[in-house]
């Protein structure tokens, strides 16, 4: 059986969600680092390198701390300037660097920890107007909300957990 494209459904952008939408998405965003400590709990070295698609466990676990921290400053620089132009990167490329190829998962999830504390923390702190604000993305080519990006963000670590648990029950057996 093939991967499937969106083991946690696919993302269903949300530009206006109400403060109790709000609330459900900055709550999955903190429970990310928990939650993907445990899909990659008792995995062995090997197992880190079983590929979902494209890229291994160790690459979806250094790729979601680099988009994560990402996030964190995409959403300061929304909060402290005029509709900030962000920098993209290339997800892909970063996933073939030596540091998600090789690293042990460990270093992320503590990247993670910290971020999301500190994301956590502001994200709960931001008035409710402040979440209309927004950055530039100039590969979508508009202006991104931090409503959006809240929501986004939250689905984004539900994804990437979901493709580790589905390796683990279809590919590994644990």
């Amino acid at each position: 059986m093939p991967p499937p494209n969106n083991p946690a459904g696919e993302y269903r952008a949300n530009t206006t969600p109400t403060a109790a939408e709000r609330l459900i998405a900055i709550e999955a965003i903190a429970e990310l680092p928990r939650e993907l400590r445990a899909a990659v709990s008792s995995l062995g070295e090997a197992d880190l390198d079983t590929v979902y698609k494209k890229w291994t466990i160790r690459q979806i676990v250094h790729h979601i701390a680099d988009s994560h921290v990402n996030l964190f400053i995409r959403f300061k620089l929304a909060l402290t300037g005029d509709t900030p132009r962000i920098n993209p990167y290339n997800e892909t490329a970063f996933a073939e660097l030596a540091d998600a190829r090789e690293l042990p998962v460990e270093v992320s999830l503590q990247l993670l920890d910290a971020t999301h504390a500190r994301l956590t923390h502001l994200l709960q702190s931001v008035p409710e107007a402040a979440f209309a604000r927004g950055y530039f993305h100039p590969e979508h080519g508009r202006v991104i909300s931090l409503n959006e990006t809240v929501g986004n963000y939250a689905w984004h670590g539900r994804h990437h957990t979901g493709q580790i648990l589905w390796l683990r029950q279809h590919r590994l057996g644990k």
